[in-house]
């Protein structure tokens, strides 16, 4: 029975490479799942498989995942849907035009197919990176860390032109931002500092000589990418990274044995490529990057009041999965208006409890508790920085998702779900070969 090594890695590098951009971009997007659903074809019985072998606990929240979404497609009876919590604007409107027949759940259906359909790609990851062996498994961990470099080579030319040359997504033109294969800056930054991550813990798949300084210098270079995409959030998970990295090194060795020389070196040579950083791009790029933490009156504060009336207006059972844009509209204050559209919540538990209410909020309890037992039983085992690399990356994207919404796109779902596979099957010990 084929593993599935090589199709996962296709998916993967067309996931990361197309599928940045968002609902947005459907035929992007499109593109990633029809390859991910031919990928599934091909391989069903390693779907199947999955779905037979993998722990309880994670069928069921694959299951649940998918299901939240599914349960808002079902129609259902006029005496039903117009009782839900929320609707009493939609049955005003229907029934202006002839009165209030089934329905779906959902206020708006095509949205929650997207929504749907968006999960193809991350349980075709999931399924396939189950069964692949340990070696191709860490393979697959180094190709997305080769994919981030490239993302950092895609936004050399963005960043130098100032936004006139290279972007993927041109209509969002940021002046002197890299972007890297996405549409969303804070998207490039956390898959960047994903990539540090994965740099940092993932042990190389043979002995190399001046592996620790392959490390630090490619980590460098990383961590310059993540300032150039000005993005704070990303900016701040990178701090936090580099920090526990230095920390544990600090911890792994005998104190005793550490040289004041050494310490002074690294010390020295950090500040010198952080300072290096701001001088040489004019302008300075990366001091306008760090300035954005000074900046006031950021509108998330005030999308996230409106969007907590929104919560309300259709607790507990939500609105349905990709209706926030559609829904917030009618919830936004007068005082809050502008020319733009919030688009998104700009915090992704509070969407989801708008889309999904208690039903999607429990689903999002229930993998954090998956991950983090699943961290924590990884301690006594023999490879648990491999675990430990997967839980970090996740850990990184729940953060992140306070100020942002970084799982509404193919790219970071299928890294979210590759991590995933690192955790569960090196936190309770499944192997695969060598």
């Amino acid at each position: 029975m084929p593993t599935g090594r090589f199709s996962l890695a296709a998916l993967l590098i067309a996931a990361l490479v197309l599928g940045g951009g968002g609902v947005a971009y459907g035929l992007f997007n499109l593109v990633v799942q029809l390859l991910a659903l031919a990928i599934l074809v091909f391989h069903r019985q390693l779907f199947f498989g999955f779905w037979r072998d993998a722990p309880l606990g994670l069928r069921a929240l694959a299951a649940a995942t998918i299901a939240v979404p599914v349960a808002g497609l079902i129609p259902l009876p006029p005496t039903i849907w117009t009782g839900l919590p929320g609707r009493e604007l939609a049955v005003e409107a229907l029934e202006l035009v002839g009165g209030a027949g089934w329905r779906p759940f959902s206020l708006d259906p095509g949205r929650t197919l997207v929504a749907v359909l968006g999960l193809i790609v991350p349980l075709t990851v999931l399924a396939l990176a189950w069964h692949v062996p340990r070696r191709d498994l860490l393979l697959l961990g180094w190709l997305v860390v080769a994919l981030g470099f490239a993302n950092f080579l895609i936004g050399v030319p963005q960043v130098l032109s100032n936004g006139n040359w290279g972007l993927l997504y041109p209509e969002n033109p940021m002046p002197g931002v890299l972007f890297g294969s996405f549409a969303n800056r804070n998207s490039t930054g956390l898959f960047l500092v994903a990539c540090v991550i994965l740099l940092a813990l993932l042990p190389p798949l043979r002995p190399l000589p001046g592996m620790a300084w392959l490390k630090t210098a490619g980590g460098t270079v990383l961590a310059v990418g993540i300032v150039l995409t000005g993005s704070r959030s990303a900016m701040a998970l990178g701090a936090a990274v580099l920090l526990a990295g230095l920390l544990g090194w600090l911890v792994s060795r005998k104190w005793a044995a550490l040289r004041l020389r050494t310490l002074v070196l690294g010390t020295t040579a950090v500040a010198a490529m952080s300072l290096a950083a701001i001088a040489v791009l004019p302008g300075s790029r990366a001091e306008v990057s760090l300035d954005r933490f000074a900046q006031a009156g950021d509108a998330r504060a005030f999308i996230w009041d409106d969007a907590a009336f929104s919560v309300h207006r259709y607790w507990p059972l939500g609105a349905g999965m990709g209706t926030f844009d559609e829904v917030f509209q009618a919830d936004e204050s007068l005082e809050n208006l502008t020319e733009r559209r919030a688009g998104r919540a700009h915090n992704d538990y509070l969407e989801v409890a708008v889309e999904a209410g208690l039903p999607g909020l429990l689903v999002i309890a229930g993998w954090l508790t998956l991950i983090g037992w699943h961290s924590f039983a990884a301690r006594h085992r023999t490879e648990r920085r491999i675990a430990w690399a997967g839980s970090a990356v996740l850990l990184a994207v729940a953060l992140q998702s306070l100020v942002d919404y970084p799982l509404r796109n193919q790219a970071l779902l299928a890294l979210s779900a590759l991590a995933l596979a690192l955790v569960v099957r090196f936190g309770n010990g499944k192997e695969h070969g060598k």
